[in-house]
């Protein structure tokens, strides 16, 4: 058997010597936002199952969601669910082998998280 000193060496690149790419930071946030949404899923049944208990359960539940901080958690809710739906289509598109050189890559990583941006102001203008 080999003598093999793996106390000496890294064993992989970490957080101290890896530089975060863009494309690791979407693969993050896509992850982050699914995990998101589920939990507005959650908010929304609670609210619903609020309305179906009782006016009073319902009010308390509403005061808590349409306050300003409810008005937060919803907002970043839109921005995740738009960011995943975008982030899931530039997936689609590289299922079908397209698009996958670097400086396309890097475009269509900017364009999800800033068309998210965009699209989350535009249903806040029209909701």
């Amino acid at each position: 058997m080999a003598d093999v000193n793996r106390g000496n060496r890294p064993l992989s690149p970490h957080l101290q010597v890896y530089r975060p790419q863009l494309t690791s930071i979407t693969s993050i946030l896509t992850r982050i936002t699914g995990n998101a949404m589920l939990i507005t899923a959650l908010l929304i049944v609670w609210w619903f199952l609020a309305a179906a208990t009782s006016a009073e359960y319902f009010d308390t539940v509403n005061v808590i969601l349409t306050s300003w901080f409810g008005d937060i958690v919803l907002t970043l809710s839109v921005l995740g669910l738009w960011y995943h739906t975008l982030a899931g289509i530039r997936h689609l598109i590289w299922d079908n082998a397209v698009m996958m050189d670097i400086p396309t890559v890097e475009i269509l990583g900017w364009t999800c998280i800033g068309g998210s941006v965009v699209l989350t102001l535009l249903t806040i203008l029209i909701v």
